[in-house]
């Protein structure tokens, strides 16, 4: 028997030194820091999507359809090698960047990845395959699979054409947009699904199928947007344009599947806030993108870079993260005080708006405030201290009630 609250455990660890790595990234402004800022970047990225929201999405979906399917020392070996690749990551980037080591273990990692595809998409146990959460779910991890190609075309466009090369910075884009606007969001959709399955609230076949072609096409046209920095002839801005308007109509017949269904959703009150507040955070993310499909809007997200650390941020801490959340809470791997959420809400808002208002400053040539380095890098503390308090909470309760059953 595996204990998934230990892997959602690990997931929050991840959350936790991601979230340090970051304070750590922002105090590099206010007082000197006797280490590589790049370095430290790489190693911060690649802890989040590839530590925490890796490893809590493959956590729920083991859960959803292998808890009695009997492949736990499958699963057990891919997830064990998983953790040694993002431990050796962890060690190597903040003090090599990109060289040897770091690269061998995230190879290693893009492998691991592909073995945990493999094991999904095999083993899961036949009477879920014909469902539609299986459907996003396995479109989730083929478009993760095809992220995986910026990853490797970065080592040859790094030796032929070096670091500066526009494909260098596609290759990046290429990797981002599968994994934020595919694997991450349609996951957690197969996911959600799969709760309204467990209660039989399963929507008419030909709404769903509409959605379903909507948000893939919506996936493939919108990595054009992606594309737009480098001012492409002009039917790159259509096809992006139009992929942030299927992305758009998508979710407005996903909103109009869930509807009629949300009253009978088993999700606390509490929960239920949470989704909404993510569905909102979401409505905020797919206006940007529709705008960034705008040249004029285009040029200026992608002259200012903190306009686009924003909006990953604004999809990795409110969209993926919130939803990560009322997922592990509603599925008792997670213990979710109320308190610690708001406090990390707030310091999501925090930050954020200090995030865009800089980006918003330096594009008008203005002065930034008085010590805004040093707002931002303490706002940005709470982020860690509340994953920190959340890891702890649940380890303490797993403590005591295994105390109880002794």
């Amino acid at each position: 028997m595996i204990d998934l609250k230990k892997h959602a455990n690990i997931a929050l660890g991840y959350f936790f030194l991601v979230g340090l790595l970051g304070v750590f990234l922002r105090f590099f402004f206010v007082i000197p820091i006797p280490a590589n800022f790049r370095y430290v970047v790489h190693s911060h990225s690649h802890i989040a999507l590839l530590g925490w929201v890796y490893i809590a999405l493959t956590t729920l979906i083991y859960k959803m359809y292998f808890s009695e399917a009997g492949f736990g020392r499958i699963y057990k070996r891919i997830f064990w090698f998983t953790q040694i690749t993002l431990i050796g990551m962890l060690v190597t980037f903040p003090f090599t960047g990109y060289a040897l080591f770091s690269i061998i273990f995230s190879t290693l990692f893009l492998i691991a990845s592909y073995f945990m595809a493999w094991f999904i998409l095999k083993k899961t146990p036949p009477p879920y395959k014909n469902t539609y959460s299986f459907k996003l779910i396995k479109a989730s991890l083929w478009y993760m699979v095809v992220s995986s190609i910026g990853p490797w075309a970065i080592g040859g466009v790094m030796a032929t054409l070096g670091n500066t090369s526009i494909w260098y910075n596609l290759s990046i884009y290429f990797y981002l947009h599968f994994q934020y606007n595919a694997w991450f969001i349609l996951a957690l959709l197969g996911i959600f699904f799969y709760f309204m399955e467990q209660q039989n609230l399963k929507p008419q076949k030909e709404d769903f199928k509409s959605f379903f072609w909507q948000l893939n096409a919506a996936v493939v046209l919108g990595f054009f947007l992606s594309v737009l920095w480098t001012e492409p002839h002009w039917i790159y801005y259509i096809l992006g344009g139009l992929g942030a308007i299927l992305q758009i109509t998508a979710f407005v017949k996903f909103l109009k599947i869930v509807s009629p269904f949300w009253k009978q959703l088993r999700f606390s009150s509490f929960l239920k806030l949470l989704l909404s507040i993510a569905g909102i955070v979401l409505i905020f993310k797919l206006l940007l993108q529709l705008l960034s499909a705008i040249p004029w809007f285009a040029n200026l997200a992608f002259s200012f870079p903190d306009f686009v650390i924003g909006y990953l941020h604004w999809v990795f801490l409110g969209v993926v993260t919130i939803t990560l959340l009322a997922f592990l809470s509603h599925t008792r791997l997670l213990q979710l005080p109320k308190w610690i959420f708001w406090l990390y809400f707030a310091a999501f808002l925090m930050t954020e708006a200090l995030i865009f208002y800089k980006g918003t400053v330096t594009w008008l040539e203005l002065p930034l405030f008085e010590d805004y380095f040093r707002l931002l890098a303490y706002s940005s503390i709470f982020l860690p201290l509340t994953a920190g308090l959340l890891l702890l909470r649940n380890i303490l309760t797993k403590s005591q009630t295994s105390a109880k059953m002794d």
